[in-house]
């Protein structure tokens, strides 16, 4: 499997020198998906990391798979989320879908003939699934119908189907919800206009309708009851994987301000003999290592009682050190680093972008808390001096 690994890897290192570095500009002033890319992608091998290997797929661990991104990521780290979300919805149809959906879907995903998206935002109901409107009925003769609109949909009309997350009745909360996939000719599905983005225009990203859209039932990947539960796990690997696409992102960054400052003169030397710039880069330097050995060790943990925490951890951590390594890049190249040529204004706003998608900063720290709430109920608690005036 080491073998394995390394060829992979290779092949995502030699797909964003050929292919994502050289044309990712054009792409965003084109301002449509790339499909002969992904298809190259496909063709490495990239499209079905997880799956099995009589599926068509590589058969990596999530904890190897994950690694491709920060190789993606020094090329595009939109990019590398699209195809990220591709694999765990491959992983999810390969793993969890019907026998008969299976043999449909499942080597077009993995070989990449096919991509595939998740659809689970609403845009009322993003940190809060537990509020979405789309509602799902059985009729009579086995099928659903589906109906409703989610927001913040990648791969929007471009992908050829849609993991989707419902609800099945008005109930309160998620016991009611169900995943299902949903084919881009569907009648009634639809989408709305495209979102404009600052710099990633090669993405497409919309509302997607849904107006009494109806799939056989060999269409569920999970039943009523499980929606909820098999959303947060993609949510826990998307997570990391953006974590290790903002990897790529931040060494991209560096390189570019090494570049730069090693044949900047000033002040009788260059820019790279200033102690001012060697801390400056140093900084980043030691937190992308930081973040690496955070995001792999979340990886690792995924599908353990401790995945989804690491996870947190990882999605609040390496996306902040991200921006922050674009932002002290810029600075190090001073004017130049505002031009377009050097990249470095579209990695400051890939770098956000990657903050938000998938859970806010916010939101890990919501996780995180409410973990150390749990590790507080388990300690000895400590006396409290009393006030003054207190008896």
């Amino acid at each position: 499997m080491s073998e394995k690994i390394d060829t992979i890897l290779a092949a995502a290192r030699r797909h964003c020198d050929e292919v994502i570095r050289p044309e990712v500009d054009r792409w965003n002033a084109a301002g449509k998906w790339p499909r002969h890319a992904s298809d190259k992608a496909a063709a490495l091998g990239l499209t079905g990391l997880y799956c099995p290997d009589e599926l068509g797929g590589q058969g990596l661990s999530l904890g190897d798979g994950i690694r491709v991104y920060e190789e993606l990521g020094k090329g595009d780290g939109a990019y590398a989320f699209a195809l990220s979300m591709h694999n765990i919805c491959s992983y999810a149809v390969c793993g969890f879908g019907t026998e008969a959906f299976k043999k449909k879907w499942a080597r077009d995903l993995t070989s990449g003939r096919k991509l595939a998206n998740f659809a689970l935002t609403e845009a009322q109901s993003g940190s809060d699934a537990s509020v979405m409107y789309s509602r799902a009925r059985i009729n009579g003769d086995g099928t659903w119908t589906i109906s409703g609109a989610k927001a913040w949909v990648s791969l929007a009309g471009e992908a050829d189907v849609y993991l989707t997350v419902v609800k099945t009745s008005d109930a309160p909360g998620h016991k009611d919800m169900a995943m299902i996939a949903i084919p881009k000719e569907a009648k009634g599905l639809s989408f709305g206009p495209r979102y404009e983005t600052p710099s990633y225009n090669f993405l497409p990203l919309s509302e997607m309708y849904l107006a009494d859209v109806t799939v056989p039932q060999e269409n569920i990947i999970l039943p009523v009851g499980k929606g909820l539960q098999g959303a947060l796990m993609a949510i826990d690997i998307a997570r990391v994987s953006i974590a290790s696409g903002c990897c790529g992102l931040m060494e991209a960054a560096l390189d570019t301000a090494l570049s730069y400052a090693k044949n900047r003169k000033m002040f009788g030397g260059v820019n790279l003999d200033l102690d001012g710039i060697l801390w400056m880069l140093g900084d980043v330097a030691t937190e992308l290592e930081a973040s690496r050995l955070l995001y792999r060790a979340a990886a690792n943990a995924l599908g353990t009682p401790q995945g989804t925490l690491l996870a947190a951890h990882a999605k609040r951590f390496v996306p902040d050190a991200a921006v922050r390594a674009a932002n002290t890049c810029t600075q190090v190249l001073g004017g130049m680093g505002l031009l377009k040529p050097h990249g470095l204004d579209r990695l400051s706003r890939l770098s956000q972008m990657l903050r938000i998608v998938d859970g806010t900063t916010e939101i890990s720290r919501v996780v995180i808390g409410r973990a150390l709430q749990k590790r507080a109920a388990g300690l000895p608690g400590l006396p409290v001096p009393k006030g003054f005036g207190e008896t």
